[in-house]
């Protein structure tokens, strides 16, 4: 996450500043089928108004798991989530790019620096070709 002066570290006041419009977090399936708590979460850029972009998993999900979102992830209100474990309280006041993860030994969360949050795959097409825009030249008629 960039600072507002890049020569000034990341503080817990620059790092949960952010407004906060959605309400709705997606949570693994595997959390309510298999009752497994929650064990690692990332927020990313929200994907709409109700989103805050927290994923939350529970650490036992496969990578084919993990790319099926729509079957596989559930939207629930982020109170809900915070009277399931109220250790994520506080965490989930965090801007997007912050990762947190806790071991089955541990109750508590940490820091994580080194995972690559996904984002969507958006390929644009630049072209200075207007036959491609379907535009058609008001002179000639």
């Amino acid at each position: 996450m960039k600072t507002p002066a890049v020569d000034t570290s990341a503080s817990k006041d620059t790092e949960t500043n952010q407004t906060k419009n959605g309400f709705l977090l997606l949570v693994s399936k595997m959390t309510f089928d298999e009752n497994l708590p929650i064990r690692f979460m990332y927020k990313t850029v929200p994907e709409h108004l109700n989103d805050t972009g927290w994923r939350l998993y529970t650490g036992y999900e496969s990578e084919e798991y993990v790319e099926n979102e729509l079957a596989n992830m559930l939207p629930v209100p982020l109170q809900k989530v915070c009277e399931m474990d109220p250790t994520l309280a506080d965490l989930l006041t965090y801007n997007a790019g912050t990762v947190w993860e806790r071991t089955p030994e541990s109750k508590s969360w940490e820091r994580v620096y080194d995972f690559k949050i996904p984002s969507a795959n958006v390929t644009v097409d630049i072209t200075n070709d207007l036959d491609q825009f379907n535009i058609k030249d008001a002179t000639k008629k």
